[in-house]
């Protein structure tokens, strides 16, 4: 494995895990890690009403008590381990004020993902979100909202998991290319690397059986071509078995694409990593 840093992972922080941190730690320890970098979810003003099978509060953050587990943790692998403290920030467009005023205001991060997790209010997780609309028109108009999000809040480190909402649509293979998107694609990449925002490449879709990881590969083809070379690399992983995911897969890919470096990032500066 030449990727030896995990800068996505979550624990029982976050509503949807259940892994303790200490856990994650170990896991992370068996698996060769030799930095970790927690981003456990907020997602404020989650539209609970549209997606019913989400329990009120699950992308809340007792950010307290995140962080003091983590100073604790910390403390106690020293000697051990590089640990990092992040965020995973969901976006809407309309809380660009607020999500500005939370990081201002939370200078003790490391890192900070800002991720789609919501498309026309829906969760794309779930299959109601297809109701109504093809999955060209799903992709199409999650992209949109991509792109204003990021247009509308860039005080972000990196783009968490670009295409998402490809893990859920039941035909991603024959209507999700670069190519078919690249009008919508190319924006995006262009305004990354524009703001200094890294590129996440998110191993959890291979982890679950899946071709290709998030982002495509011909869409990190397209951002080396166009000059990005900022990228961060994050298993996603709920739960201790999923840390570190497909790494080696995944460093043989980045290397025969053009990369030779990966982030990780302390006091929201990155660190360049050899690959």
């Amino acid at each position: 494995m030449k990727i030896f840093a995990d800068c996505h992972l979550h624990t029982s922080f976050s509503g949807d895990s259940t892994a303790s941190m200490e856990t994650q730690i170990q896991s992370g320890l068996q698996r060769g890690l030799t930095h970790m970098c927690f981003t456990d979810h907020y997602d404020p003003a989650f539209p609970y009403e549209k997606n019913p099978d989400v329990a009120p509060g699950t992308f809340e953050l007792d950010y307290a008590s995140y962080r003091a587990e983590f100073l604790k943790m910390k403390e106690k692998y020293k000697c051990v381990i590089e640990l990092r403290f992040g965020i995973e920030l969901g976006l809407q467009p309309h809380l660009a004020p607020f999500l500005r005023e939370y990081t201002a205001s939370h200078t003790d991060l490391d890192f900070i993902i800002g991720s789609n997790h919501l498309c026309d209010g829906f969760d794309p997780y779930y299959p109601d979100f297809l109701v109504g609309r093809t999955e060209e028109e799903a992709l199409s108009l999650y992209l949109e909202e991509t792109l204003t999000n990021i247009t509308c809040f860039d005080d972000i480190d990196s783009c968490g998991h670009l295409d998402y909402i490809a893990r859920y649509l039941p035909h991603r293979d024959q209507v999700y290319t670069y190519k078919a998107f690249a009008d919508r694609i190319d924006p995006i990449l262009t305004m990354l690397i524009r703001k200094g925002i890294a590129l996440e490449v998110n191993t959890s879709p291979l982890v679950k059986g899946f071709r290709y990881c998030n982002p495509l590969p011909d869409v990190l083809t397209r951002y080396r071509e166009m000059g990005g070379e900022l990228i961060t690399i994050g298993s996603d992983a709920h739960v201790p078995e999923k840390i570190a995911g497909c790494f080696a897969e995944t460093a043989d890919l980045l290397t025969a694409l053009g990369f030779r470096y990966y982030a990780v990032y302390t006091n929201r500066k990155p660190q360049m990593l050899p690959l």
